[in-house]
């Protein structure tokens, strides 16, 4: 990995190469976007999709770039089922991986466990860029009692302001107020205020997540494709 001046990592493997697996564009500027999109699956799982369990059989549709917005423990019980996932992704074809936490993988809340994913990048809080697309995840979500949960309307303004600008893809675990956050019928909306304000500001063109599985789905705008990928369970 290299880290660049702004703060991205970039995998020394995706440096030199575009998503078509052709050499890199020299004339392409930093951060300047692609002229054609990645395919990118993005992968959110329930609770109950263990890699021991469901996950494994999952038809994960291929593509280059394998996104993951949390929920593959329950609750990090058994101590094994970190390493399970991790060997789960190992198992999967895509030339990239970015995982996210839930608010299941408590875990990893202590970074000296982190270390455990090794076949995918694990954003807590950071960003890194693949092939010319700059990435960032979060686990937060405002879920008291969760793993990285931020209960307090203030502190989860001041976290979210940390979004950087000019993202390609924002991953969190949770969903923004009013954006795939509610069971279809209910008027109950389950999403956090504070990351909505935040991602009218930041406009990453892609914002996937997960959490609340009923919400499940994608919702064009024209600024962003927002995407809910929770399995249903």
């Amino acid at each position: 990995m290299k880290k660049l001046e702004d703060g991205f990592w970039r995998p020394d493997d995706a440096v030199s190469k575009d998503f078509e697996g052709r050499g890199a564009n020299p004339k392409r500027k930093k951060h300047e976007r692609a002229d054609q999109p990645a395919r990118i699956p993005p992968c959110a799982s329930s609770s109950s999709a263990t890699p021991t369990g469901c996950a494994r059989k999952l038809q994960v549709p291929d593509g280059d770039l394998l996104v993951h917005a949390g929920d593959f423990t329950v609750f990090s019980k058994p101590p094994s089922v970190v390493s399970d996932f991790n060997a789960w992704l190992g198992s999967l074809p895509h030339r990239h991986k970015v995982v996210v936490p839930g608010n299941h993988e408590f875990v990893l809340e202590e970074p000296r466990n982190r270390g455990a994913i090794t076949n995918a990048v694990l954003l807590v809080d950071s960003g890194v860029e693949v092939e010319g697309l700059r990435i960032w995840g979060s686990p937060v979500t405002p879920l008291y009692g969760g793993a990285f949960g931020m209960s307090t309307a203030a502190d989860r303004k001041r976290h979210w302001a940390r979004i950087p600008k000019g993202l390609d893809i924002l991953v969190t675990h949770g969903p923004p107020l009013g954006i795939l956050d509610h069971r279809p019928g209910s008027e109950r909306h389950q999403g956090c205020p504070e990351l909505r304000e935040a991602v009218l500001q930041a406009k990453p063109r892609v914002h996937v997540f997960g959490h609340i599985h009923f919400g499940y789905g994608t919702l064009r705008t024209p600024d962003a494709l927002f995407a809910n990928a929770s399995l249903m369970g």
